[in-house]
């Protein structure tokens, strides 16, 4: 038996092949085309992203110190208000001492004889006021 010779590919030999050579190269260069463009972006994504980082880093940075700031600030506060709570106290004691030295004047001033018994000149000069404050305007 005679067998005739086949052809082992089931493209004919000639410019078909080449044409599919042609056709898979061009594939290839649109995929790889592709794909470079596709690293490209990935690429400008990854230097955004970088710099976005390094932004919000500068940014967690100010944020801090101006979280430090806002503690000074409220220690300041804090301070303040303790102040002004003992105020009243300050000026009642301020009061006290002003009207201590009114009445002291007075006895002084009226009742030499009981100076002169417990010792005490009326020549004497009395302390200066603690604070002046003008109470009236």
């Amino acid at each position: 038996m005679a067998y005739a010779s086949r052809p082992t590919s089931i493209f004919p030999p000639g410019p078909s092949t080449a044409s599919l050579r042609q056709t898979n190269s061009a594939i290839s260069q649109q995929q790889s085309s592709a794909l470079a463009a596709r690293i490209a972006s990935k690429k400008a994504e990854l230097d955004n992203l970088i710099q976005l980082r390094d932004m919000s880093n500068d940014l967690a940075g100010q944020m801090q110190a101006l979280q430090a700031k806002l503690e000074t600030l409220k220690d300041g506060t804090e301070a303040v208000a303790c102040v002004l709570a003992n105020w009243d106290n300050v000026l009642r004691a301020i009061t006290m001492a002003s009207t201590k030295l009114t009445m002291l004047k007075q006895v002084a001033e009226q009742d030499p004889t009981a100076d002169e018994k417990d010792n005490v000149s009326t020549d004497m000069p009395l302390p200066a006021t603690l604070v002046r404050i003008p109470t009236s305007r």
